[in-house]
């Protein structure tokens, strides 16, 4: 049976995954179970963020290739590839193991993320643009991937290298601040922030 379609005018469910953060994973323990295109994208992700990578997989592609994980065990997953870690991503593509991984991992409290099964997440990533230490996320609450992609590319090509610049600049002065004993939080940054931004964000283009 079908669900009903939303009436015109209906709101809105209110987001789950309502709440972004910015983890710090560097040396951080993280168990990923998959190791095929996706698995691998995950793998890399966390990598690049300084996570040290335990992957579990009945077989590991190509797509691994090159990623600097830490621990490579090839089998199926197991209760005791939760032991010492402290965020979990399955990606198998099976759905009934990824489910499995996702319920055996949130029993001990572990934070997990079931790729394309929202149900079993809790949390999801984000698309992700990066220049320097500015990032930006694009999420559409894990309604559409896809979508969020595509917006984060439309948003990649407004951020220039001196945007990078500018947010180290903006540091610099925050910290002069402080080494003068003040406080930033009663300081307006409103219009430095707005000019440093006009002169370095280029306009992005919408053309197909």
């Amino acid at each position: 049976m079908h669900s009903a379609r939303p009436q015109p005018g209906t709101p809105a469910p209110a987001p789950r995954f309502a709440y972004p953060v910015n983890l710090d994973l560097h040396d951080v323990p993280v168990l990923v179970v998959g190791a095929g295109r996706i698995g691998a994208r995950k793998a890399e992700g966390l990598v690049a963020a300084g996570a040290r990578v335990r992957l579990v997989a009945t077989e590991v592609s190509e797509h691994i290739d090159g990623i600097d994980v830490a621990e490579v065990r090839t089998g199926h997953f197991e209760s005791a590839d939760l032991d010492g870690v402290r965020l979990v991503v399955t990606a198998t593509g099976h759905a009934d193991v990824d489910a499995e991984v996702s319920r055996m991992a949130r029993a001990r409290g572990l934070w997990t993320n079931a790729a394309d099964q929202p149900d079993d997440c809790d949390f999801i990533l984000p698309a992700i643009a990066r220049v320097g230490r500015v990032t930006v996320a694009v999420s559409t609450d894990g309604a559409s991937p896809a979508l969020a992609r595509e917006l984060r590319t439309v948003i990649a090509e407004s951020l220039s290298d001196d945007l990078a610049t500018l947010a180290e600049q903006l540091s610099d002065e925050r910290a002069a601040v402080k080494a003068r004993g003040e406080s930033t939080e009663h300081i307006d940054w409103t219009e430095r922030v707005r000019t440093g931004i006009a002169e370095t964000v280029r306009g992005p283009s919408l053309a197909p």
